[in-house]
């Protein structure tokens, strides 16, 4: 998997770096115990913090120049401070490659694929799921697109004299259905002599890439059959052009924010799979693997954080993960899991196409 860990871009923001180590120190306090209380930040709670070892005194009056500077920022005036985006932007750049999951998390991660078998669909809903689970945000995995992908095998399933199920393998371990209705009745002698042909004409040859006529059988009935099995391909391989997109835990949006309308905001778009698969792509291309706030340039997920992940099969791109989540989302543990669950799930996708 190409290593995209470091969430660090060209464009990280100015001035990020010029903080002294102590000031660093008290930054990177403020942010974990923000993550995970919620509540806004005191001096007491960051004097004993590793490589902040001063008194009260002097926390606070580094915190007050982390607000000026634009890192931190006091919601009320008697209250502790919160991290802005910048202070998050700081936090998750110092993070790079070493977060890593507990062991229970890993645990979770290898019993999950030691069992997922079937239908890549179903392994990537799943998947979705786990990710949910493990993060408590809301996990999108958009998979490989299926166009490329050779066909393995294709078979006619009789259902009625008048109707067939076709059922293409595909290469990478995807199963295609379809519905094909015929003019005249179809026996099952007639149906597999038709697939036997229908295999000949379209096996090893990528989906989207099947021939619109096979050479004539000599019999117009078997030939007509398998002219409605080349349509039915054709059309699925037509259809494969969008990705595919699998969310999971999207109603802990709910619990994410107090607002109302921001969770209605964040589903909205969650409903809208054109979006949420150009966003992740957009994110990756600009080089960073986590985008807070107003990063991502989504107006509607401005309170939000995106991280993403590119899954790899054999050094070749093949989706892509991505976890969202408040702002203040365990930033550590969404790097950690994307990346262990990214790298799991490529080895799995290169194991079903081979």
């Amino acid at each position: 998997m190409p290593t995209t860990d470091d969430s660090r871009s060209e464009h990280a923001t100015p001035g990020a770096g010029e903080l002294d180590a102590r000031k660093a120190a008290i930054l990177n306090a403020v942010v974990t115990e923000y993550i995970g209380s919620a509540q806004p930040v005191g001096s007491q709670h960051v004097v004993d913090a590793p490589g902040v070892s001063v008194s009260s005194a002097t926390v606070r009056s580094d915190m007050a120049a982390l607000e000026r500077d634009g890192f931190l920022t006091q919601p009320h005036t008697s209250a502790g401070r919160i991290p802005t985006d910048k202070g998050y932007r700081f936090f998750v750049d110092r993070l790079g490659v070493t977060s890593s999951l507990d062991p229970v998390g890993r645990q979770q991660v290898r019993q999950f694929f030691d069992h997922a078998h079937g239908e890549i669909e179903l392994m990537l809903e799943k998947t979705s799921g786990l990710l949910a689970d493990l993060t408590d945000c809301t996990a999108m995995v958009v998979g490989p697109s299926h166009e490329s992908a050779a066909i393995r095998s294709v078979q006619l399933v009789r259902l009625a004299p008048h109707l067939a199920l076709l059922v293409v393998v595909l290469a990478d371990g995807a199963v295609q259905k379809l519905s094909i209705e015929f003019a005249e009745e179809v026996d099952e002698h007639r149906l597999s002599d038709a697939a036997a042909r229908l295999a000949a004409h379209v096996l090893g040859i990528p989906l989207a890439q099947v021939l619109p006529t096979a050479t004539p059988s000599g019999d117009v009935h078997t030939d007509a059959v398998v002219s409605a099995g080349i349509m039915g391909l054709r059309a699925l391989g037509s259809a494969e052009g969008g990705d595919q997109l699998f969310v999971g835990g999207s109603s802990r949006m709910a619990a994410a924010f107090d607002a109302v309308d921001t969770v209605r905001s964040v589903l909205s778009i969650l409903e809208q799979q054109l979006v949420v698969v150009t966003l992740l792509r957009d994110i990756l291309d600009t080089g960073l693997s986590v985008a807070i706030g107003t990063e991502h340039g989504v107006e509607p997920l401005a309170s939000c954080a995106i991280v993403v992940m590119p899954i790899s099969v054999d050094g070749v791109g093949a989706g892509t993960i991505g976890l969202l989540g408040p702002t203040r989302m365990n930033y550590p543990l969404a790097l950690a899991a994307a990346r262990v669950v990214g790298d799991r799930l490529g080895e799995r996708l290169s194991e079903t196409g081979r």
